[in-house]
């Protein structure tokens, strides 16, 4: 289904743990077929690799606001002490 929707030139993608359920082999076809898709991917996971090669632009999102991160790596994201300070008000 992701890659018939990556075929079909979407602006988006909307995905929800999309590396739940599967196997190593499939997680790295992902992966690959992710970090080469052009438009943007929105997406929430559970996987610190998966976000770690994906993810360029962290938006963390609680009931009390957001802390909203572009051009980082999620390990920058989770070490950078002011952007941690932000997300510790959020809880």
């Amino acid at each position: 289904m992701i890659s018939k929707t990556m075929l079909s030139k979407a602006n988006v993608l909307i995905l929800d743990d999309p590396t739940n359920h599967l196997d190593l082999e499939s997680i790295t076809a992902l992966n690959e077929g992710l970090t080469s898709y052009k438009s943007s991917i929105i997406m929430t996971s559970h996987d610190h690799e998966f976000i770690q090669t994906i993810a360029d632009h962290i938006i963390e999102v609680s009931d009390k606001g957001s802390v909203d991160r572009a051009e980082t790596t999620y390990d920058e994201f989770l070490n950078h002490d002011a952007i941690q300070e932000q997300v510790s008000k959020l809880y």
